[in-house]
C-alpha cells in the first residue's frame, strides 16, 4: 500500500490523504471518495506513511490512466498560486485543467494516422495529387495527428480521408506521448526597422530568464518583433506560449500566424472553445505537439514541456486578472513561469502598466521602445478636441463629428465611433416626476435595450419590459438619458440613411461566427462606418479606417477608482491607434467637457512618457501602487449587519498581529449592492511585498477561523477593482 496526498477541488487549504495498492506517479488523476460525494482529484505527493490512522484512510476508486500526469514545472507555478494568492491549493489545481479533465468521465481517444503495412504494394500516385502525396511523404517521417495534416493544406482533410479508404494510410488510437515538433517554414516578409532588430537581437541574447517590457507605440509593429522571436524559439524545437486579453483577437492572431509560420502547429485556449476543444488543444500542448499556444488567461496554466518563449500582448490590459474565484493575474503568473523554466519573457504594449513601466524605469524589467510606426508612410494619427458644451449635439454626438464621418463615407474611407457602453440608453427616466431605471436587485441603473424592448442590469442580468407609463407616478413622460451603442447606430443610419454602419458590441456579437463574419466584412471594405465597444479598441488593425471618434469619456475622469486616469489614458491611446495605420492619414477626434486636461493634452502629443511621469508622482506621494503593495479583503451577504461585523472583526484582528502593514477602514464597495448581495471591503497596504505576505499568511488562518456561514468572502491580492 502507498499512501497518496490528493488535492480535491473543495474549500479547504490542505491536501487528503488516500490509499492506493499499486505504484502511482505525482501528478496522476485519480477518482476518490470524499463525504458521500465522488471527485476527480490530482496526486500531489507519494507518501509511505500517513499521520492518520489507517482505519482513516480511505483506498483510491480509480487511478485514471487516459491522460498524461501533470508535470511537476507545472504542479510548482500551481503550488506558487495557491501561497501567493491565498487560495486552496486543490481549487488552484483543478481549476488549471480543462473541464473534461475535471470529469470522473472516460476521456475520448482521438486516432492518429500512419501509413498502412502493405503501402510498398501500392502504385505511386500521380503527379498531379499534390496534397495526398504531401501527406503521404509527411506520414513517411512520422505518425500525425489529424490536426497536424490539416495544416499541411486546406483541402487535408478530404484528401486524408480518400487515403484511409483507399487503405495507403490507416488510423489507430495511441497513449498521448511526448511529441517531437515538425520543422516549419518562415515567412519573413517583412523588412525589420532598425528599432524592431534591436528589440529582437535584445530577447534573443538573453541567457534563460529575462524579463523585457516592448514599449512600442500603435502600429509601430510590435507583432512582427513576436513573429521573429517565436521564429527563434521554434527552430530551437521551443514551444511559444501567447497569451492576449480578448477572445475576439485570436481569430485573427491565429490567421496571421498560420500565414506566417507555414507547417506549425497552433492551437488556441479561451472559454470560446467547447469542452472537447479544450481538452483537446490542451493535450496537443502537453504532448509537445502544439509549437504554439495562444490564448486568454486561463492558457497560461497550458501544459507544454518545451517552453521556449512567453508572450503577454497588451499587458496593460485588466483582462488579464480574474476577478471571481481565484483572482490571479495572468500577466504576474507568467512572469513566474517564465523565471521558474529559465525563458525569457516579452510583455507588450502602446501603454504599459505603470507598475511594468515602473518596474523597467527601475531597471527590474529592461525596456524596448519602437517609437515610429513600421508600415513606411503610416504617421501617427491627429488628435483633436471637439468641447461639448459649446457644439451642436444630436443625441450625444456633435455635428462637427458627424459632418467629418460624411467626409470619410465620400471618400470610401472608413470611420469608427467608440463609446464604451452598450445598449441604447444608461437609463431611462420619467420628465415628471424624477423616476430613474433602478435595479431593484442592484445598487445601479437598469440599460435601455431598445431594440429588443428590454430594460436590462448589466450587473445581475434582470430585465423586463419597457414601461409604457412612469411606474411612479403613472404619466407617460419616459426619455432615454445618455447615449450607448444601439442609439448611436440609429443616429448614423438616420444621417447616412445609404452608410454601411455596423455596430460591434457584446449584444451584437454573441454567436460563435458573429465576429468572424464582421472583422471579414471590414476588411472587405463593406463597411463604411464602426460603432464599438473597448472589443475594438486594440489589437485589430483595419487599413481603411482613418477616423476615429471618442464619445461620452469624461466620467474617467471623476473616478474614485485611482486607476481611472490610466485606464481611460491606456483606452483612448489604443482606440486612437487604429486610425491611420495604412498610407492614408488618420484623425481621432475626441468629444469632452474638459479639452485643456492635462490627460488630453499628453494623448494629443502621443506623450505617454510624460503622463506617465506625472502619474507615477502622484502614486509616489499619495502612496499608491507600484509604491506600496496591497490586498483586499471582499466580503459579500444577503444581511448587512453581517456583512460588516465580519470585516469589522477581520479589521480587529489584523490590528492586533502588530505587523508593518497600513489596514484600512471597513468601506462599502462601489456597486454596494448587487445581485441583493450586500457588498463591502477592508484595503490592507504594505512597502514590500515581502511584508505583505508576512503579514496574510499570519492573518489568514484568523480570518478562516471567523463566523461566516452566509457570507461570500475572497482575499484579492494585487486587486485591481475597488
Amino acid at each position: 500500500m502507498f499512501v497518496v496526498r490528493v488535492a480535491l477541488d473543495i474549500p479547504v487549504p490542505t491536501l487528503f490523504d488516500y490509499t492506493v495498492e499499486d505504484a502511482a506517479q505525482v501528478g496522476q488523476r485519480v477518482i476518490v471518495l470524499f463525504g458521500r460525494r465522488q471527485l476527480v482529484g490530482i496526486i500531489m505527493e507519494v507518501a509511505a506513511t500517513s499521520a492518520l490512522s489507517a482505519d482513516r484512510i480511505k483506498p483510491v476508486v480509480q487511478v485514471l490512466h487516459d491522460s498524461e500526469p501533470l508535470s511537476a514545472n507545472l504542479l510548482d507555478l500551481l503550488r506558487f498560486c495557491s501561497n501567493y494568492y491565498h487560495s486552496p491549493v486543490g481549487q488552484v489545481v483543478l481549476l488549471a485543467l480543462p473541464a473534461r479533465l475535471r470529469s470522473d468521465k472516460p476521456l475520448k481517444s482521438k486516432p492518429a494516422y500512419r501509413l498502412s503495412d502493405g503501402i510498398a504494394d501500392f502504385e505511386p500516385l500521380p503527379v498531379r495529387q499534390v496534397v495526398a502525396r504531401r501527406i503521404l511523404d509527411e506520414l513517411a517521417v512520422h505518425p500525425c495527428t489529424f490536426e497536424q495534416i490539416k495544416a499541411l493544406s486546406a483541402t487535408a482533410g478530404a484528401q486524408l480521408k480518400r487515403l484511409v479508404a483507399a487503405g495507403r494510410v490507416q488510423s489507430f488510437i495511441h497513449a498521448p506521448a511526448r511529441i517531437s515538433a515538425a520543422p516549419h517554414t518562415f515567412s519573413n516578409a517583412h523588412q525589420l526597422t532598425p528599432e524592431q532588430e534591436a528589440a529582437v537581437d535584445s530577447v534573443r541574447s538573453a541567457a534563460g530568464y529575462g524579463c523585457f517590457l516592448l514599449h512600442g507605440i500603435t502600429g509601430s509593429g510590435k507583432t512582427e518583433v513576436y513573429v521573429h522571436l517565436m521564429d527563434d524559439a521554434l527552430r530551437r524545437a521551443g514551444q511559444v506560449l501567447l497569451l492576449v486579453p480578448e477572445i475576439n483577437l485570436t481569430p485573427q492572431l491565429e490567421n496571421y500566424f498560420s500565414r506566417r509560420f507555414s507547417g506549425v502547429v497552433l492551437v488556441s485556449l479561451h472559454s470560446g472553445l467547447s469542452e472537447q476543444e479544450r481538452l483537446h488543444n490542451w493535450q496537443q500542448a502537453q504532448s509537445g505537439a502544439a509549437q504554439i499556444v495562444l490564448g486568454t488567461r486561463l492558457a497560461v496554466f497550458a501544459e507544454m514541456p518545451a517552453l521556449s518563449l512567453i508572450i503577454v500582448d497588451e499587458e496593460h490590459d485588466s483582462s488579464f486578472k480574474q476577478q471571481d474565484g481565484l483572482r490571479y493575474s495572468a500577466r504576474d503568473v507568467a512572469i513566474f513561469r517564465a523565471r521558474q523554466c529559465a525563458v525569457p519573457i516579452v510583455l507588450g504594449s502602446a501603454t504599459p502598466s505603470l507598475e511594468s513601466y515602473h518596474n523597467a524605469q527601475t531597471g527590474r524589467y529592461r525596456m524596448l521602445r519602437l517609437t515610429g510606426r513600421a508600415q513606411s508612410g503610416a504617421r501617427l494619427p491627429r488628435v483633436s478636441y471637439i468641447n461639448i458644451n459649446q457644439s451642436v449635439m444630436t443625441d450625444g454626438i456633435s455635428e462637427k463629428l458627424l459632418r467629418e464621418v460624411g467626409v470619410r463615407i465620400g471618400r470610401v474611407e472608413q470611420s469608427l465611433l467608440f463609446i464604451n457602453r452598450r445598449g441604447y440608453a444608461p437609463v431611462l427616466m420619467c420628465t415628471e416626476c424624477g423616476w430613474l431605471s433602478d435595479c431593484r436587485h442592484c445598487a445601479g441603473k437598469m440599460v435601455l435595450h431598445r431594440n429588443e424592448n428590454r430594460l436590462r442590469c448589466h450587473h445581475c442580468g434582470y430585465q423586463l419590459r419597457v414601461p409604457t407609463a412612469c411606474p411612479g407616478c403613472g404619466k407617460a413622460g419616459l426619455h432615454p438619458v445618455g447615449s450607448g451603442t444601439q442609439r448611436v447606430e440609429e443616429v448614423l443610419n438616420a444621417r447616412f440613411p445609404d452608410a454601411r454602419v455596423l455596430r460591434v458590441d457584446r449584444d451584437s456579437t454573441r454567436s460563435k461566427r458573429a465576429w468572424n463574419m464582421m472583422r471579414e466584412q471590414i476588411h472587405a471594405n463593406e463597411v463604411d462606418v464602426l460603432v464599438g465597444t473597448q472589443m475594438l479598441a486594440k489589437g485589430h488593425d483595419f487599413p481603411a479606417l482613418t477616423l476615429v471618434g471618442v464619445l461620452n469619456c469624461d466620467s474617467a475622469l471623476y473616478s474614485s477608482d485611482f486607476r481611472a486616469a490610466e485606464k481611460l489614458f491606456a483606452q483612448l491611446m489604443q482606440v486612437s491607434g487604429r486610425a491611420g495605420r495604412a498610407d492614408k492619414p488618420g484623425d481621432v477626434v475626441i468629444q469632452t467637457a474638459f479639452p485643456d486636461h492635462p490627460l488630453f493634452r499628453c494623448l494629443q502629443n502621443h506623450d505617454f512618457e510624460g503622463w506617465a511621469a506625472a502619474l507615477l508622482v502622484e502614486r509616489q506621494m499619495a502612496g499608491f501602487p507600484p509604491f506600496v503593495f496591497q490586498a483586499m479583503l471582499r466580503v459579500e451577504g444577503m444581511n448587512e449587519p453581517e456583512v460588516y461585523e465580519y470585516l469589522n472583526l477581520a479589521r480587529a484582528s489584523a490590528i492586533k498581529l502588530q505587523h508593518q502593514v497600513d489596514i484600512l477602514g471597513v468601506v462599502p464597495a462601489t456597486l454596494a449592492r448587487r445581485a441583493n448581495h450586500v457588498r463591502a471591503q477592508l484595503l490592507i497596504q504594505a512597502d514590500t511585498r515581502r511584508a505583505l505576505q508576512q503579514f496574510l499568511r499570519t492573518w489568514k488562518p484568523l480570518l478562516d477561523a471567523l463566523p461566516a456561514r452566509k457570507l461570500r468572502c475572497q482575499l484579492d491580492i494585487d486587486p485591481l477593482e475597488f
